[in-house]
């Protein structure tokens, strides 16, 4: 096995399983899975989180819940494969940006730093028939934009409703946010959803 096959058996399973996160947690164990640009992914199981925020654990907890509610969601978005890809490379940008800063655990900016990481990630496999530089672009976006859904909400200073409609799509945008809220334990996932029609208010207001 080498790093395209490793990649196309990802493809494949985030496209066409219930639970993705089943094959992840397996080929994560592959010492292929160290190597560059896969070591993106190793490094969020060593990432922490706020366990007030994240009692999931790890970055790597929470992606495989994001990615396993994304696969139920998958059907909603205007490209599955993009939605896939950017749910699992949401928070790529964590493990450059997590500090401990008066006691408490954050990583501002890892959506910023996550746009130019998994535009690196994907650029890695430009020749696998999957990746043209439509999906790399869009998949950044909604890596760059994926914090906007709680930012916009709660009526944050960093919300940035204009730049947002300027480079991907709000719908997508907020369909990723959700599952990015349900992908930790002990969630509201009615309050969740309700927040989705907020945001997308928010949005089109602007």
């Amino acid at each position: 096995m080498d790093l395209m096959k490793i990649f196309d058996d990802i493809n494949t399973h985030l496209l066409n399983d219930e639970k993705p996160s089943d094959f992840l947690n397996e080929i994560s164990d592959n010492p292929l899975f160290l190597q560059s640009p896969f070591s993106m992914l190793a490094k969020l199981k060593k990432t922490e989180q706020s366990s007030v925020h994240h009692p999931e654990g790890n970055v790597w907890n929470h992606t495989m819940l994001v990615i396993d509610e994304a696969a139920k969601q998958k059907t909603k978005s205007k490209n599955a494969a993009v939605f896939m890809w950017a749910a699992l490379l949401h928070d790529i940008g964590k493990p450059l940006t997590t500090r401990v800063r008066k006691g408490k655990i954050i990583s501002y900016d890892h959506d910023k730093i996550g746009a130019r990481l998994s535009k690196d990630f994907l650029l890695s496999f430009i020749d696998h028939t999957a990746v043209n530089d439509t999906l790399i672009d869009e998949v950044s976006n909604l890596t760059r934009y994926h914090m906007q859904f709680l930012f916009v909400i709660n009526d944050l200073p960093f919300a940035d409703i204009l730049g947002m409609k300027r480079n991907t799509d709000i719908e997508e945008v907020a369909l990723l946010g959700l599952c990015d809220r349900l992908g930790r334990t002990n969630v509201d996932r009615i309050k969740e959803e309700v927040n989705i029609g907020l945001f997308l208010k928010k949005c089109r207001e602007k």
